[in-house]
């Protein structure tokens, strides 16, 4: 076959196979001309998921009639005019290819009137067949109308999925254009039915209010705002606690200069954030909003321009991963907060029974043991009953230990009522979080006697691979033959028990954890494994004084609401859910 210049209504077909994938593609493309037009007011109709009909209505500028039959010509635009616009893009769209390249594959039509213009005016395009421009009534904007999509390429109609899956492909992005401006108006509707109503926010509406219409008002509840600036650069939004966490990543939004993105670089930034309190296998929910200078990105790295390259992509990822990271640090026990276990009743159906509790009563006066450091004077009168003074309560708000259950749950009360505590969980945070604000100064205690150990040749090597994370976590090791450890100093946060037991623990559980570990960097590994193997475990009774002390490190301590492993450590039983429970008042 010899070689030929392909005719202008193909060359169309094969851009719109790059473009155009679904009519999801159709209603962005649409929606974002009609944003970079101005609009505050955007309605979509669908009919059988957006193939049989797709329309877009807005109020926004308009085109001129003597423009309206250029616009749909291959390559023209108004958003740029030379090479250098590319290097700082404040539009959506700019490459002049979706209005051609949409009706090369439907019927199309397109009627708008200019705010300057008297009249409106309208063309049309059918089998690449464009035709001649005509009056029309119309208010001031633009309705695109595209019918029968694919009707001319039955091959890629087939690839289409069921109405239901092609509409709701539509609300998903339609919620995602209306997360990223909430100053404008969007409504979807399928035949009769309005699938989605996000009014633009006036009359004192908050951006928290569209934010729960969309994503819901539990995500609101039990997030935290984020807003961080640097340079050029600023980051804001939400994310959800790490208890928000969800078993996909269904609810997770980006928007760079108000472009929704999936960048892949923004998303394992915010991940790596969540590193030490994501439970393993959940994904955190967020929306969040990146404002950077045009210069230092490209949006023209992506034919559906849903990635995009920064000039810095380090800085850029370490920006946003230390600004989650900071935020996070946060999520440490206070009072009123929503606690990360059990919400009331969103997640059990049956009351709180403690079927055959053992309730242990502290005995005896114990000795703290080194684990739980200093012990803060109990704010717990002689005669048993719990000082819930205002300043008490805002300092205190994990309340006052009362006892044990089966060895494993701290029992405290506070003003709101009922506390319960995960005390290895709660312990494991502690701990971590100690050793790694002395990472690279850490405290060590001398033993007496060097402690020789006894390891496999391939455990040895490991360990002595990563020695350094190990010097600086507070261990002084050495290697004595291909199979034997000699260690001569320990971290001092750590108990005087067996510390070949210990060094043992760390080994295997390093081994174990692997490249499946949450946490990320041999280091934090290294210490969140030590951190797990030294806290306290279960069956081991505590003092009313150590438990306290446990509830008043926690309350000082950043992440404290989940462990290393991101399990949480605490939650509340209100004395409103406690009544409910028991019928009272009646």
């Amino acid at each position: 076959m010899p070689i030929r210049i392909l005719d202008n209504h193909l060359i169309d077909q094969i851009a719109a196979g790059e473009v155009i994938e679904r009519p999801a593609s159709i209603v962005k493309e649409l929606v974002e001309n009609s944003l970079d037009a101005g609009a505050l007011s955007i309605e979509v109709d669908i009919e059988a998921g957006g193939v049989r009909l797709t329309r877009v209505r807005d109020d926004g500028m308009g085109i001129p009639a003597d423009e309206l039959a250029l616009a749909l010509s291959r390559h023209a635009t108004s958003k740029i005019t030379s090479a250098d616009d590319l290097a700082a893009i404040t539009t959506l769209g700019f490459r002049g290819e979706a209005l051609p390249s949409i009706a090369s594959v439907s019927r199309f039509e397109i009627v708008s009137r200019h705010v300057e213009a008297e009249r409106a005016a309208s063309v049309s395009v059918d089998a690449g067949a464009l035709g001649s421009v005509a009056p029309a009534a119309h208010p001031p904007g633009t309705t695109v109308e595209v019918r029968d999509l694919f009707y001319n390429l039955p091959a890629r109609r087939k690839f289409l999925r069921s109405e239901v899956t092609e509409q709701g492909h539509i609300v998903r992005l339609l919620e995602r254009l209306a997360l990223s401006r909430s100053d404008v108006g969007f409504r979807l509707r399928s035949a009769a039915r309005t699938l989605l109503d996000a009014p633009a926010l006036s009359n004192g509406a908050t951006a928290t209010d569209r934010l729960a219409r969309i994503v819901g008002r539990e995500f609101v509840e039990r997030s935290l705002e984020l807003d961080h600036s640097a340079g050029p650069v600023r980051i804001s939004g939400w994310i959800g606690t790490p208890a928000a966490a969800r078993a996909s990543s269904d609810l997770q939004f980006w928007f760079v200069n108000g472009r929704a993105v999936r960048d892949r670089l923004l998303m394992n930034a915010v991940r790596l954030g969540f590193r030490d309190v994501l439970y393993s296998g959940r994904q955190p929910s967020y929306v969040l909003y990146l404002d950077i200078d045009p210069v230092l990105v490209d949006v023209n790295a992506h034919p559906q321009k849903l990635e995009v390259r920064f000039r810095d992509s380090r800085q850029i990822h370490d920006f946003v991963f230390r600004a989650v990271e900071r935020r996070l640090a946060g999520t440490k026990p206070q009072i009123n907060a929503v606690p990360p276990a059990w919400q009331g009743g969103t997640q059990f159906t049956e009351p709180l029974r403690l079927r055959n509790a053992e309730v242990e009563l502290p005995r005896g006066n114990w000795a703290l043991s080194a684990n739980l450091g200093e012990v803060r004077e109990a704010a717990v009168s002689p005669g048993g009953e719990t000082r819930h003074d205002p300043a008490a309560a805002a300092s205190q708000p994990l309340g006052e230990a009362l006892a044990q259950i089966h060895g494993i749950y701290i029992l405290a009360q506070n003003v709101n009522g009922l506390v319960l505590v995960d005390m290895h969980a709660a312990h494991e945070r502690v701990l971590y979080e100690k050793m790694k604000a002395r990472q690279g100064a850490a405290a060590t205690q001398l033993l007496l006697e060097p402690v020789t150990i006894s390891l496999k040749v391939d455990e040895v090597d490991a360990l002595m691979a990563g020695r350094e994370q190990w010097l600086d976590a507070g261990f002084d090791v050495e290697r004595l033959a291909p199979d034997t450890l000699v260690v001569r100093a320990v971290p001092a946060l750590l108990p005087s028990e067996d510390v070949a037991q210990l060094v043992r623990d760390v080994v295997n559980g390093v081994a174990e954890d692997g490249a499946a570990h949450h946490l990320d960097g041999a280091s934090d590994r290294l210490l969140g494994t030590i951190a797990c193997r030294s806290a306290i475990h279960a069956h081991r009774r505590l003092t009313i004084p150590e438990m306290n002390a446990l509830l008043r490190q926690m309350e000082q301590t950043p992440r404290a609401d989940q462990c290393n492993h991101g399990r949480p450590t605490w939650t509340q039983v209100t004395l409103e859910e406690l009544d409910r429970m028991f019928l009272r008042g009646r």
